[in-house]
């Protein structure tokens, strides 16, 4: 198995993606550590790996500060003997537009997605340089971080920030070998059963059927399954080449994000003053404009939901 003998953590695994990436490097010969808030749900995680054959064990705690970070690690040491592997999955949502959204609902987003991978990514990349591990570090991004949506200001700003943490990784950890990539995934989750516009898809999956092919093809969107296997093969030795990517899976569709860069350059000897903006913007710049959001094709007619309602994609 491509992962024996590996050590993994992968944070927010009791259920959902975090599960099923927890399932795949078990399945690909990796130990893991579950982490979840609820203990019934991490033993039950814990449970189910090993009924596949795996070896599990939890640390029931909520991500976010150096203290559960370092449990984590000391976690997968001492009963593994190593640790080769962390996923950073954990989070929360409390969604409400910019007016509706109290100090609290940012706070507590950002503590959990954005400074729980701070602190869990730290601690584990001192454990590798300590060691001299070529480990592997797999961040979770969203689409929201990468286009915006409406109502996820804190979410949207916890993911773009993880993107951004990923590519400074990237040139922090290059000398010691260890990988750093964000995987955006687009699966169906206790979220998405929520929106009207996937009901169809959601619907087939219960069933134990395939989701219809606009779906796993045209929009990239699955199954939880369907992205397990590019955070397994991110923890591989066959991706040592690969760091400082944004990679999104859904569905039948991989997909390489570019890094932001610019869409037109405009030079002006002695820079640019309020009035020439004022009279050339438009005519320089008005036309590349980039879009903001995510843009969802119409959904074909035998797939329309019984209410529809805007798509929201988490």
């Amino acid at each position: 198995m491509s992962l024996s003998g590996k050590a993994a953590i992968v944070t927010g695994s009791g259920r959902g993606l975090g599960l099923a990436y927890a399932r795949e490097l078990a399945k690909q010969g990796a130990a893991v550590v579950i982490n979840d808030v609820d203990a019934a749900v991490a033993a039950e995680a814990v449970a189910l790996i090993e009924s596949d054959g795996g070896r599990a064990v939890s640390v029931v705690a909520p991500v976010g500060s150096s203290e559960v970070a370092k449990q984590l690690v000391e976690t997968a040491v001492a009963e593994f003997g190593r640790l080769d592997i962390l996923v950073t999955n954990a989070g929360i949502l409390r969604d409400k537009s910019l007016l509706k959204m109290t100090d609290e609902d940012f706070d507590l987003v950002i503590n959990v997605h954005l400074k729980g991978t701070f602190t869990c990514v730290r601690e584990t990349f001192a454990y590798f340089k300590e060691n001299g591990i070529a480990g592997r570090i797999i961040t979770i991004g969203s689409p929201t971080g990468q286009r915006g949506n409406f109502g996820q200001t804190n979410y949207a700003a916890a993911k773009a920030g993880i993107v951004g943490m990923v590519r400074t990784w990237a040139l922090e950890m290059k000398k010691a070998g260890v990988t750093v990539n964000a995987v955006i995934p687009v699966a169906a989750t206790a979220m998405t059963k929520t929106v009207p516009y996937f009901q169809k898809a959601i619907e087939a999956d219960e069933r134990g059927e395939a989701m219809p092919a606009f779906f796993r093809h045209d929009l990239g969107f699955g199954t939880a399954d369907d992205v397990a296997g590019l955070v397994a093969f991110l923890a591989s030795d066959a991706a040592a080449g690969v760091t400082g990517q944004a990679i999104g899976a859904g569905g039948d569709r991989l997909q390489l994000w570019t890094h932001p860069e610019a869409a037109a350059t405009e030079y002006r000897e002695g820079g640019w003053r309020y009035e020439d903006l004022v009279e050339n913007f438009d005519s320089l710049l008005g036309g590349k404009l980039q879009g903001f959001g995510e843009e969802f094709l119409p959904l074909p007619e035998d797939l329309q939901p019984a209410q529809p309602a805007a798509a929201v994609a988490r």
